[in-house]
């Protein structure tokens, strides 16, 4: 009986599968050598540089080199100076930019999606091209287009002038837009309220400001290149709902709106999650644009102002300082979206619906 046991156990290791995990080890090996070296070594250097005075010149390693803890983090936060403020405009600046572009993309991505997967459009290969066509395209030639087309002289304030409006010189106006709109209702002059309390170095008027004139150029850009991405993803999950589904709610009665918010909306959760993760994250990196059009206050974000902290002003340690609060800002955002659009349970059934179904089981009715 215990030989026939022994037998029957099978051995550890054998068979064909005998060595398997060490071959897997083997050949994930490169990549993970890959990314240390790569992505994890820098990154912990650029956090050691944030904890320290470096200033380029020689190896971040450096005896020379002082820790100063977290110095360099209250010198953009909380203490007063040029450096707080310039840290302030940049996440007010990037704020606004987020609060517009990303749920603007996302409605108008669905949206374009939607459309090209209607079965009576014609010519839909036509269309996926034409909307990804600027998702492909440099983004510093489109920059340049739309510094050409919002010049004070541009091809925008021609239109507008057809009507009888004077445009403003669109990429050198710093007027905030709600700043704009209040001084249409008379509120030129902020309340002492306002005016005197703050964050990060501005005044409450200043973060009520909204998105500068300029910023709101780069914003109608930001949605121009990046709906067509994200229509593609859209697409590719509208074309893996089953024809049966559609067909089901046609039987049941349901118009094409209602079909659309009570199904076809919460079977897209994961793209909507994916898109809006990935605009958010796209959002609070933008760097190109606003290198490409030479900086200013007006159109100022965390992540311009970590490179020119770092490269033009020889500050380092601020610049990488900056780099890990956006991060952290990215971190935290990204997981409140994640539980806003999470799963959730259904309701628990309450006290007269549990109390009626009692009832009816009492009463034979299974």
């Amino acid at each position: 009986m215990s030989t026939t046991r022994a037998s029957a156990r099978p051995r550890r290791g054998g068979g064909i599968r005998r060595g398997e995990a060490r071959a897997g080890y083997l050949f994930v090996t490169p990549a993970v050598v890959i990314a240390a070296v790569f992505l994890l070594i820098p990154i912990a250097l650029a956090f050691w540089v944030s904890l320290s005075d470096w200033n380029g010149f020689q190896s971040p390693l450096n005896p020379r080199v002082n820790f100063v803890g977290a110095d360099n983090y209250a010198a953009i936060t909380t203490e007063d100076g040029l450096a707080q403020r310039n840290f302030g405009r940049a996440v007010r600046n990037n704020l606004y930019y987020v609060l517009l572009v990303v749920p603007l993309q996302t409605a108008l991505s669905l949206f374009l999606a939607v459309q090209v997967n209607r079965a009576v459009l014609r010519g839909r290969g036509f269309f996926r091209t034409a909307f990804y066509f600027p998702s492909v395209t440099s983004s510093v030639a489109i920059v340049i287009v739309f510094q050409f087309l919002f010049l004070g002289t541009g091809a925008v304030n021609q239109v507008l002038r057809a009507f009888g409006v004077q445009g403003p010189n669109w990429l050198n106006d710093s007027r905030g837009v709600l700043h704009i709109v209040y001084g249409a209702f008379g509120a030129d002059t902020p309340p002492s309220a306002l005016a005197d309390g703050g964050m990060l170095g501005i005044s409450w008027w200043e973060w009520l400001a909204g998105p500068s004139v300029a910023m709101t150029v780069l914003i109608i850009l930001a949605i121009f290149t990046t709906s067509g991405t994200f229509m593609l993803l859209f697409l590719a999950a509208l074309q893996n709902i089953g024809s049966e589904i559609d067909e089901a709610a046609l039987m049941d009665g349901a118009k094409p709106l209602r079909k659309f918010f009570s199904i076809t909306l919460p079977m897209l959760r994961p793209t909507l999650f994916t898109v809006l993760t990935l605009g958010l994250i796209g959002s609070w990196q933008v760097f190109d644009q606003i290198y490409v059009l030479g900086g200013g206050a007006s159109i100022l974000t965390p992540a311009y102002l970590s490179y020119e902290t770092s490269f033009n002003e020889f500050r380092w340690g601020q610049g990488a300082a900056i780099a890990f609060i956006l991060f952290v800002f990215i971190i935290v955002l990204t997981l409140l979206q994640r539980w806003i659009l999470r799963e959730r349970s259904p309701k628990k059934r309450g006290f007269a619906q549990r109390a009626s179904a009692r009832n009816l089981t009492e009463g034979g009715i299974r």
